[in-house]
Formats: structure tokens, C-alpha cells, sequence
């Protein structure tokens, strides 16, 4: 019940997503708190406007059942 190579070759690939993981600056609190309020931002908008289009469109259908 051998695994041959392949812990070998998990090893290393580990090693390397650690690597790349070393060279990346981590965000900052601050940053990550802007981000996440812009994000925030966009999805209201989205929201609003997707509230907005549903709310004419039933005014349109109410309208032309009259």
C-alpha cells in the first residue's frame, strides 16, 4: 500500500504554495474594512436597482390590465 511518488511530489508542491504565499503582502485591517464597505456599496446599489426594475415592471403589468 505504497503511494509512490506522490507524497514526494504533495511535498513539494506544498513548498511552492508557500513560497508564493511568502512573497505576498497580507492586507491590511484597514484595507480589508474599505474593501469589504465598497463591496458592500455595490451590492446595494445592485439590490436597489433590481428592487427599482421589479417594481416597474409590476406597475407596467398592473397598468395594463386595466
Amino acid at each position: 500500500m505504497t503511494r509512490g511518488n506522490q507524497r514526494e511530489q504533495d511535498r513539494q508542491k506544498a513548498q511552492k504554495k508557500a513560497a508564493a504565499a511568502k512573497g505576498k503582502p497580507k492586507e491590511s485591517a484597514a484595507n480589508l474594512a474599505k474593501r469589504k464597505e465598497a463591496d458592500a456599496d455595490i451590492l446595494r446599489a445592485k439590490q436597489k436597482k433590481k428592487e427599482e426594475d421589479a417594481a416597474k415592471a409590476a406597475a407596467a403589468a398592473s397598468g395594463s390590465n386595466k
